[in-house]
């Protein structure tokens, strides 16, 4: 069994910092390279490790591919990392496999950061601390130097942690947040098998599912004559080690969008709403209801009592999706037991594991109802702001987890059998060689409901490949000539 290097991995991958309410993100530019890695020289020693789990504040730092490039890391270094981070999230193909189409509302032409029309990002500096006052102490003190030391803020993004009556998370369309995630292995306990993932899935240097290791940025030596970084493969000296690959997109969510549609496509014949139909409707298009029980575990109705709302497969309870739909969102984005090559299975599940994300993002915005009850969201008058999802996920390989999620699960319309839909709140409304894929089924017997004209729900608003690197890795990158 594999030792995990605690004091080199950052804080983000291991803990998530469920127990810091506050969050901010500062998207930078580096104007003078030597008084950035000056600056870095320093900042390296208040980087959060996994050693321990932070109780005040947190910090932690990513770098996209022009931000190491601007950084004078070699050009010989620089191929060595992944193809999709080189080429980035908005390189025209990746563009249409991730569903930002051109001329569509997620044209990364209309985004606020990431796009091709905004200031090219090179740091992602992630705060946390344990509330706002304490964040807004934290963030001034690091905005102060930002000036003296060769960056320049592009946007910061605030948080808003979103909670309900027994304190658990929700996103703003009112349902519980933040159940579903994976347990490393070597970091976490997991009270199923099915959810514990190898480390290398999400941190280089270690074995993944296949038991191999992920490619790694690695370094020639003579680009390396202090040894800061480990020895890697064929000879070079190791960038990657206890590092990762964050994906980072802003997710802009239509609430009132949302719940109107259910609201007008639950309607009774004379015009009057069905509030237990909506909600119903909304659970189907989730896979859970809004207290986070999926309907797996209870298929008509909300049971808050579920005592483990993640224990639960598909196969041989629900295989042909009587109970949660399967073009259904969670059963998309982790389909679990359900698919080839021999569903129910093992294997089904073996293979769903090398397609997991950490997901570490957090929600945005003034909710347009304290409770979430969806009569108070469709009553409320022209609700202002923005709101949505710093949607952020951790992965050793993003073509084999974010991307392959992305197109194959959320926005593929023949997923699992199915046929022009893609994922109910996330998919891709644009058209395809199937036509329109803005249609949602709810299998049934004997008739199966279909639902037709869904809207875009979540719109792309900004996102950027980043590299987490390790602390050791830190250090080097500020020692470059």
């Amino acid at each position: 069994m594999y030792q995990l290097e605690r004091q080199d991995i950052q804080g983000i991958i291991s803990f998530g910092y469920g127990n810091l309410d506050a969050a901010a993100y500062a998207l930078l530019h580096i104007q003078n390279a030597p008084l950035t890695k000056r600056w870095l020289s320093n900042l390296v020693d208040q980087v959060q490790t996994s050693q321990e789990r932070p109780s005040e504040r947190g910090l932690n730092i990513a770098f996209t591919y022009e931000g190491l490039a601007a950084l004078g890391l070699p050009e010989s270094a620089l191929t060595t990392f992944s193809t999709e981070f080189q080429e980035g999230m908005t390189e025209p193909n990746r563009s249409r496999v991730l569903g930002d189409h051109q001329g569509s509302e997620n044209d990364p032409q209309t985004w606020l950061w990431g796009g091709p029309n905004s200031q090219t990002v090179h740091i992602l500096l992630l705060l946390f601390a344990k509330n706002d006052a304490q964040l807004d102490e934290f963030y001034s003190a690091l905005e102060s130097q930002f000036a003296t030391n060769g960056v320049e803020l592009i946007r910061k993004l605030e948080t808003k942690i979103l909670k309900d009556e027994d304190e658990c998370l929700r996103e703003h369309f009112g349902f519980r947040d933040a159940i579903s995630q994976p347990s490393i292995e070597g970091l976490h306990r997991a009270k199923s098998p099915n959810h514990l993932i190898k480390a290398g899935e999400f941190i280089l240097g270690y074995p993944n599912e296949y038991n191999l290791l992920t490619e790694s940025p690695r370094v020639k030596p003579d680009f390396d004559p202090q040894n800061l970084l480990p020895p890697g493969e064929f000879g070079s000296h190791d960038l990657g080690r206890n590092g990762s690959y964050l994906v980072f997109r802003q997710l802009s969510q239509n609430v009132e969008a949302f719940w109107r549609f259910l609201d007008t496509t639950t309607r009774n014949t004379d015009g009057s709403s069905q509030p237990q139909a909506r909600l119903k409707l909304a659970a189907k298009m989730v896979g859970r209801w809004p207290s986070g029980t999926s309907l797996v575990q209870s298929p008509e109705q909300d049971d808050p009592t579920v005592p483990d709302q993640n224990d639960f497969v598909y196969h041989h309870s629900d295989a042909q999706g009587l109970r949660c739909p399967v073009g259904a969102h969670i059963r998309r984005t982790n389909p679990r037991d359900s698919l080839g090559p021999a569903p129910g299975t093992e294997r089904s599940i073996a293979v769903n594991k090398t397609h997991r994300l950490l997901r570490r993002g957090r929600t945005y915005g003034e909710p347009i109802s304290a409770s979430f009850d969806p009569d108070a969201i469709l009553n409320s008058p022209n609700p202002e702001g923005e709101r949505g999802i710093h949607f952020i996920c951790i992965n050793a390989n993003i073509s084999r987890q974010f991307e392959f999620v992305q197109h194959t699960w959320i926005n593929n319309p023949k997923f699992n059998g199915l046929y022009q839909e893609t994922d109910p709140l996330m998919g891709d409304r644009q058209p395809g060689e199937l036509g329109k894929t803005d249609r949602f089924t709810e299998p049934a017997t004997p008739i199966r409901h279909c639902v037709k004209e869904l809207p875009q729900f979540v719109t792309v608003r900004g996102g950027a490949y980043f590299f987490l690197p390790g602390i050791k890795a830190i250090r080097y990158l500020a020692s470059l000539s």
